[in-house]
């Protein structure tokens, strides 16, 4: 029987020894398409460019097209076996107090940067021709009333191929929780294992994705690297944009990894292994669509239990927007203080509970949260015509969002899975190993 035992522990740890070197190969796998995709794009010809631009539209519409069914089987088959359990709550409970006491962090971070950096004022000329690169047909589009009607769907596919990432949770919810409170018959049992063996063919299809991602990062490596060097990216707005840059990072490599720490988790060792979902979202610059890529990192390297991770990444994907609450907060204080708003410390704070709570509301796709400040900004009166400054230099900012964004999911759902490993069955603890 030992013997049993001890060939057990020998295969066991033959598997994980295989299963770290294999992590070690992918990392630097995407490390090195990363690197030679950021030359090839300095210096590759205008053909090669056009097609790493057609490649890295290619994966994003991959993602784009696996996100949204993703979202809603891993809420419909959670809640259908957790909706009348008590660790429904429990999970919920812990993932919503872990996303507001981040995104509150972030936006705290970025009023204490912005109140140390005190950005200045622009020229009103600099305003007034930055009006011009605004989408005018973006303003006024996102009011609260219209943001909280989309999220009531009128059918079934509207919502799905609108991509509402709101609307599909609410018709996930609905669809789990009836599930998980039907009568136990056949019926109910044929539904359940379609829903699962959807699931199954999901995930199959996201490892097929994974397996050639690294095309994927040379492609939108290059990319960025060809804008770069053409010019599309640049800036002037000095102080602005060290506040808001200067609080994500601060975010991102101090804050989170405290709450890790806080937690008793090992910083590094939860950022190496999501460190894929990190870099898709850092090029893809959408929190939704990178949600395959979260999933399968989350439980094939970090180990996490499915129960939590198919809950509370899909829930985190729309409502734990670190980066936006920032980039809310940060900017609206920037563009009222050009508009001649006094700026008060209670406004100020005042503005801080505003930033977090559109920040939750806001969707995870690009350019999100710029479209919701525009929103804020024109109901306020304020110079637009200083959000068409911000704009060219928005893509980089909303990178470095998204992937702060995908981090704080990833450690929303480690700590949560943390908390509760010795309560879920089948319950995989985060190890603490490098």
């Amino acid at each position: 029987m030992s013997e049993k035992n001890n060939l057990r522990e020998q295969a066991q740890s033959i598997i994980q020894a295989s299963r770290k070197q294999g992590n070690g190969k992918t990392f630097l796998l995407w490390l090195g398409a990363l690197i030679l995709g950021a030359i090839l794009g300095w210096v590759g010809p205008a053909p090669l460019i056009s097609f790493f631009d057609f490649i890295a539209t290619v994966f994003t519409r991959l993602f784009q097209f696996i996100a949204v069914p993703t979202i809603a089987l891993a809420v419909i088959t959670t809640l259908s076996s957790l909706g009348a359990q008590k660790e429904t709550r429990r999970i919920f409970a812990h993932a919503l107090s872990y996303t507001l006491l981040t995104t509150f962090a972030a936006a705290a971070v970025g009023l204490l940067l912005y109140l140390w950096i005190e950005p200045g004022n622009l020229p009103a000329e600099a305003i007034g021709a930055g009006a011009s690169a605004i989408p005018m047909d973006k303003v006024g589009s996102l009011s609260y009333y219209d943001h909280f009607l989309k999220v009531i769907p009128n059918n079934v596919l509207q919502p799905f191929l609108a991509g509402n990432v709101l609307s599909v949770l609410f018709i996930a919810a609905a669809a789990g929780l009836g599930l998980a409170f039907m009568p136990r018959t056949e019926n109910r049992e044929v539904l359940l294992k379609g829903i699962a063996g959807l699931q199954e063919l999901l995930f199959t299809l996201i490892r097929g994705l994974l397996y050639i991602l690294p095309f994927g990062i040379l492609a939108f490596s290059a990319q960025l690297s060809a804008q770069i060097e053409a010019g599309v990216i640049v800036g002037a707005l000095g102080k602005y944009v060290a506040v808001v840059m200067g609080g994500n990072l601060i975010q991102f490599f101090i804050v989170l990894p405290l709450f890790l720490a806080l937690r008793g988790l090992n910083p590094l060792h939860v950022l190496k292994k999501m460190s894929p979902a990190i870099a898709v979202a850092l090029f893809t610059k959408s929190s939704a669509a990178t949600l395959p890529v979260t999933l399968a990192t989350a439980e094939e390297s970090l180990r996490v239990n499915p129960k939590v991770s198919r809950f509370v990444l899909p829930i985190c994907t729309t409502i734990n927007m670190n980066g936006c609450a920032a980039f809310i907060l940060v900017t609206s204080l920037f563009v009222m203080q050009n508009a001649g708003f006094e700026l008060t410390l209670p406004t100020m704070i005042s503005w801080l509970f505003v930033a977090v709570l559109a920040a939750v509301g806001n969707a995870g796709v690009p350019m999100g949260c710029y479209f919701l400040t525009l929103s804020l900004m024109s109901s306020l009166g304020a110079p637009l015509g200083l959000m068409g400054i911000i704009l060219p230099i928005y893509a980089v900012i909303d990178m470095i969002e998204t992937a702060e964004n995908v981090w704080s999911d990833s450690c929303v759902c480690a700590m949560t899975n943390n908390d509760l490993k010795d309560s879920l069955p089948e319950s995989a603890p985060v190890s603490n190993s490098i």
